[in-house]
């Protein structure tokens, strides 16, 4: 029987795959035989190895900024069709930012815009190869997000555009799913990581008394771009190891 993960011969692409959890997911596919392209925002992804915790061994790197419109679409047209779309983009704005109008549009434009704008540029290719599509949201998509609400707002968005898609897409053959990952140490959880006292009170709300990691939520990706997956659409798998289940 062949391995349903093995994807050999397929091509990845996985936006904002130049750190954190796009990183662990674009090696994750690496790992099984995909051919990646990563997107990040930096001319080079040289420039992330000494400021990010990132792994370029075996993938291809593209520059994107994707509050870039027309960058996106030239990027579609340079890359082509691909098998698998992972949307791993986002930003967040702390200090009581995103209640300003400046702070909320530059965190809804990176975190929901760009995503539907993403979508609508590689839709014909995944049609063409009967692929599909992740996009990684949030648990804020389901929780309140106190000084956060662009974050959250953006994040609810994107699960919610993971169903219409997924519900619209389905007659094209291509299949549109979601991760919504928990509390991951990367460069945008920091604030809760990085802080002792913050970093003991959210391990002691997790279940299963640890932080995730990039590779649980490529385990997630893998599984849901896989014909393991292959009557899911329109869903949105939680992936924080009991963290909303109180």
């Amino acid at each position: 029987m062949p391995d349903p993960l093995d994807f050999t011969g397929k091509s990845v692409l996985v936006i904002g795959g130049s750190s954190g959890i796009g990183n662990g997911i674009a090696q994750g596919f690496r790992e099984r035989g995909a051919e990646v392209i990563v997107t990040g925002t930096r001319p080079d992804a040289g420039d992330y190895l000494e400021a990010e915790d990132s792994d370029f061994s075996g993938i291809d790197y593209a520059q994107l900024n994707v509050t870039g419109r027309d960058a996106v679409e030239a990027l579609a047209q340079q890359i082509g069709a691909v098998d698998v779309l992972i949307q791993s983009q986002g930003i967040v704005r702390y200090g009581k930012r995103e209640f300003a109008r400046e702070g909320w549009d530059e965190v809804i434009d990176v975190n929901l815009n760009s995503v539907m704008d993403c979508a609508r540029a590689f839709h014909d290719g995944l049609t063409e190869r009967g692929g599909s599509m992740v996009v990684v949201s949030s648990v804020a998509s389901f929780t309140a997000t106190l000084g956060n609400p662009a974050y959250g707002a953006s994040k609810a968005g994107a699960a919610s555009l993971v169903k219409s898609l997924g519900e619209a897409w389905a007659r094209d053959g291509v299949r549109v799913n979601g991760i919504a990952p928990g509390l991951v140490p990367t460069k945008l959880t920091t604030v809760t990581t990085e802080h002792p006292d913050r970093r003991d009170g959210a391990l002691a709300s997790i279940p299963l008394r640890r932080f995730g990691t990039p590779a649980d939520m490529a385990g997630a990706a893998l599984f849901l771009a896989s014909p393991l997956a292959s009557y899911m659409t329109g869903q949105t798998l939680v992936v924080d190891g009991g963290l909303t289940l109180s």
